[in-house]
């Protein structure tokens, strides 16, 4: 972690001039972080490489899952009553449909933005590398199911419903745009932190695996904290403001709606958490593979 405090709040005051020149710079970051773009495969080249490399070195867990029926059963929609699940299927399941959401959310987005040959702006060639990410970290979750021996998993579609609200969400103007996928981002990252941590607790007998799980998840939480940054730049001063008043009823509302979220995580905290996020409790290694906006920084 870090020992000084370097970062000041990501909720922290920006000039128009400051974040437009925050723009030019991730972009310069982004085109080198994931390499040359494969748009019709939704992929970047070291990302691919990097799945590649985790896929040709396997590691397994010492003693298999004793009831991976009871993550197939529960795992799209909750069968059982959550407090007779063991930690183990509690959190596949919470991993599980954290990124089916992700992954829902990105299918609307990336029929919405521009493609990179009709992306004229920085913005826009940012949100088709940014798309092209997250469908790279979908990926890398379904890597760490099946570093636990779930090669069954498949990816379902939410109800109709929440499927429309999604597809219509990037559609939406900036203005009422902008402050809630900002929020949606900064809890990404607050998830997988607090994620992180329950790996130390439920695999604690499985140093392999353990040590997997959190290279997988760390090549998606550097991409996160980036995200974080990148989406803070669309926002001015009132939509900071709203944005700090979202993080309580997003987050939830979303963690309400994974069942295993709350026999797991102290979801006041996370809370908390995002209210007060500051880049400063990431590991140092991870800062410097990751990008944060230069007003962040003291």
């Amino acid at each position: 972690m870090n020992q000084q405090k370097n970062y000041r709040s990501v909720f922290s005051s920006a000039t128009r001039q400051e974040r437009e020149n925050n723009f030019k710079d991730y972009w310069e970051f982004t085109q080198q972080h994931g390499g040359e773009l494969f748009e019709g495969d939704k992929d970047l080249a070291k990302k691919r490489a990097k799945l590649k490399y985790f896929q040709d070195n396997q590691v397994k867990l010492r003693q298999p899952l004793a009831d991976p029926d009871a993550f197939y059963r529960n795992y799209v929609e909750m069968q059982d009553a959550p407090e007779t699940l063991n930690k183990m299927t509690l959190m596949l399941g919470a991993i599980y449909k954290f990124a089916r959401h992700e992954w829902v959310g990105i299918k609307g987005a990336w029929d919405v933005v521009p493609d990179m040959a009709n992306s004229h702006s920085i913005e826009d060639k940012i949100s088709r590398i940014h798309l092209a990410e997250e469908f790279c970290h979908v990926r890398l979750f379904d890597e760490m199911l099946k570093t636990c021996g779930l090669d069954k998993v498949e990816w379902v579609p939410l109800t109709p419903f929440k499927e429309k609200v999604y597809e219509q969400f990037p559609k939406f103007p900036g203005f009422l745009m902008d402050a809630p996928a900002f929020v949606t981002e900064l809890m990404g990252v607050t998830f997988y932190c607090h994620l992180y941590d329950i790996f130390d607790d439920v695999l604690a007998d499985e140093p392999e695996v353990k040590a997997r799980l959190k290279a997988l998840l760390d090549e998606i939480t550097i991409d996160e904290v980036a995200h974080v940054g990148q989406r803070r730049n669309f926002i001015g001063p009132i939509g900071m403001k709203v944005s700090k008043a979202l993080v309580k009823p997003f987050y939830t509302m979303f963690f309400a709606d994974i069942p295993e979220v709350a026999l797991l995580f102290d979801v006041p905290q996370m809370i908390e958490d995002g209210r007060r996020f500051d880049f400063n409790e990431l590991p140092d290694e991870m800062v410097a593979r990751s990008w944060i906006p230069s007003y962040c920084v003291n």
